[in-house]
């Protein structure tokens, strides 16, 4: 059937429903509900939806569109839960179990009856946004496609929310105030739970060094020590901040603005915005890339060996990867192929696999187009690498979602692996860019020409099947976010063992040479940097003000045209 999602955001949750939707032979449409009712009234109009779904959304539906059309709203608690905070209360709090629920939107918020709800167990260690992009969004999905299963049937009757339930579950909006911190008094583990109930947004605001900050992101540590609120130490950019009983790493700053302020602050790693304020006292306190069994501490990237089967765990704040994070990976990688090891697999960890250059770095550089060049050089030296590796088997294994350059560093892979749940946004084009990452090389090689062109202009998300049925990944992982490893860990071995590995390496190490014999992959690069070079320096290409409106979070003003054009192509 034709559905309509309506949205405040075309943000990962929605990519995946609209994914998961047409996997399963519904036509969707996309209309971004940005606070113009009478533009959402045109689109149902448009549209013609027999079914209304909102994955996310932050505004209230108009009444005479709930009263012509169901309209199912997804909400991140279970049933009688309510309020905008629900994800920030239940990490703060430390709920161990929560759940999903789909219901019918009235007039009163979260009050309207119960279509579907899917429960989710709340992992210890796991972020609000990690949290949404993983067990939420699971347990999201389910909740929705059972819901749109029992519409279609004609047959369920939704359930009432008792009142009594309804007043009892409402929670208000999470303010700073109930936010902040108390270094002086607090536990590791209560600092810790309200840094993961705000990781991504809005953070904790802070005073640090004599400024206000807002605080992106916790992990434990368990050896350094210090004063309560005390910097202690720095690693890859993180700062490690004492509390009275242990210490947390802090991987994120952005610095306080007066509300209202015409530039928007944005996130940096906490080094880079502290910059000269950072006391030159405080040291670097690295980690070895094979850290100890048993440490708990924060580090990106690690490497581990289990017999013949490497693994390099990477994972950055929002999948993006700077200059200096790409060497750093790239440093490591040739460390791994110094191991006597014949699968080496590529992250294998939850949420973001990669999305590609960082960038809030390049925004805040002093010359933002050198710090581009630089940043997607880098990123080309690591997918080379990769690319160039023929005396093993290489495997990426996205734990979640990746986009741009990150899924062109996951197709220079051998094989592909992805989380049941992760989405691919393989495109640059709403950014401004060409693209490079050897794509013009890995994509056609996997999909073929013409579907690499439509999978780079369309611009729009495919589900971890629809890349298997494309040609761009091997295998889809029924795993949860929290057994990824393990699982990849079992396939790996697998594949390690299997009597066809020796042959399928050579083959791969003459295909290489096959295809560097035709057209080497420096000449691939060079066309590539060839239209980035462009992009990044002329100033009448839109990617400067396309980078500045999504490093900012600007508001859209519209639906997109490439959103707003889905689902009506296909009659009912």
């Amino acid at each position: 059937m034709h559905i309509l999602l309506v949205a405040s955001a075309f943000n990962s949750l929605t990519q995946r429903v609209l994914a998961e939707l047409q996997d399963r032979g519904h036509t969707v449409g996309v209309e971004l509900a940005l606070g113009n009712d009478d533009a959402l009234r045109e689109a149902v109009r448009r549209h013609s939806p027999r079914l209304i779904v909102a994955p996310m959304l932050t505004t209230a539906i108009p009444e005479d569109i709930w009263t012509a059309h169901t309209c199912l709203i997804v909400h991140p608690g279970p049933p009688g839960d309510r309020g905008p905070s629900s994800l920030d209360w239940t990490l703060q709090g430390g709920v161990e179990s929560w759940g999903v629920t789909v219901l019918e939107a009235v007039a009163e918020m979260d009050a309207g009856d119960v279509w579907a709800w899917s429960p989710l167990k709340v992992p210890p260690m796991a972020g609000k946004s990690d949290l949404y992009r993983g067990e939420v969004a699971d347990a999201a999905i389910d909740a929705v496609l059972l819901a749109v299963e029992r519409f279609a049937s004609g047959k369920y009757k939704p359930k009432r929310q008792k009142a009594a339930d309804l007043a009892a579950g409402w929670r208000p909006f999470l303010k700073q105030a109930e936010r902040r911190i108390d270094w002086a008094t607090q536990s590791t583990e209560s600092v810790l739970r309200q840094l993961r109930a705000a990781d991504s947004q809005p953070g904790v605001l802070d005073e640090l060094l004599g400024e206000k900050w807002y605080l992106h992101g916790g992990h434990h540590e368990d050896e350094l020590r210090g004063a309560p609120g005390e910097l202690i130490a720095c690693r890859a950019g993180a700062i490690c901040r004492a509390t009275v009983d242990g210490a947390v790493w802090i991987p994120q700053l952005r610095p306080w603005r007066e509300p209202g302020s015409a530039l928007p602050s944005y996130k940096l790693s906490a080094v880079e915005a502290l910059g000269d304020l950072l006391p030159f006292e405080v040291p670097e306190v690295p980690v070895p890339l094979q850290l100890p069994a048993g440490r708990r501490t924060w580090t990106d990237i690690r490497y581990s060996e289990n017999g013949a089967v490497g693994v390099l765990n990477f994972s950055f704040p929002g999948g993006a990867m700077s200059t200096v994070q790409c060497r750093r990976l790239l440093e490591a990688y040739r460390f791994a192929k110094t191991r006597p090891t014949s699968v080496l697999v590529l992250g294998g960890v939850r949420d973001f696999f990669s999305n590609g250059i960082h960038l809030n770095v390049i925004e805040a550089a002093d010359d933002p187009a050198e710090e581009s060049w630089a940043n997607i050089h880098a990123m080309n030296d690591l997918v080379e690498a990769v690319l160039t590796t023929t005396d093993r088997l290489t495997v990426a294994a996205l734990g979640g979602n990746a986009a741009a350059g990150g899924v062109m560093l996951a197709l220079a892979a051998d094989e592909v692996w992805c989380r049941d749940g992760a989405v691919l946004n393989p495109h640059y084009t709403l950014m401004g860019l060409h693209g490079s990452e050897y794509w013009t090389y890995t994509l056609p090689r996997r999909v073929g020409e013409s579907e690499a062109q439509r999978l780079t202009q369309s611009a729009l998300p495919v589900s971890a099947k629809r890349a298997v049925e494309l040609g761009m990944a091997e295998r889809v992982l029924q795993a949860a976010p929290e057994e990824l490893g393990d699982e990849v860990a079992r396939l790996a071995a697998q594949l390690a063992a299997s009597p066809d590995l020796a042959a399928r390496i050579e083959n791969k190490k003459a295909a290489r040479a096959q295809d560097e014999s035709v057209k080497p992959l420096q000449q691939y690069r060079d066309e590539e940097l060839a239209h980035m070079r462009r992009n990044f320096f002329d100033a009448s290409e839109p990617h400067r003000a396309l980078r500045s409106a999504f490093v900012r979070k600007e508001k859209a003003l519209h639906t997109p045209p490439h959103v707003a054009r889905l689902g009506l192509d296909f009659g009912e």
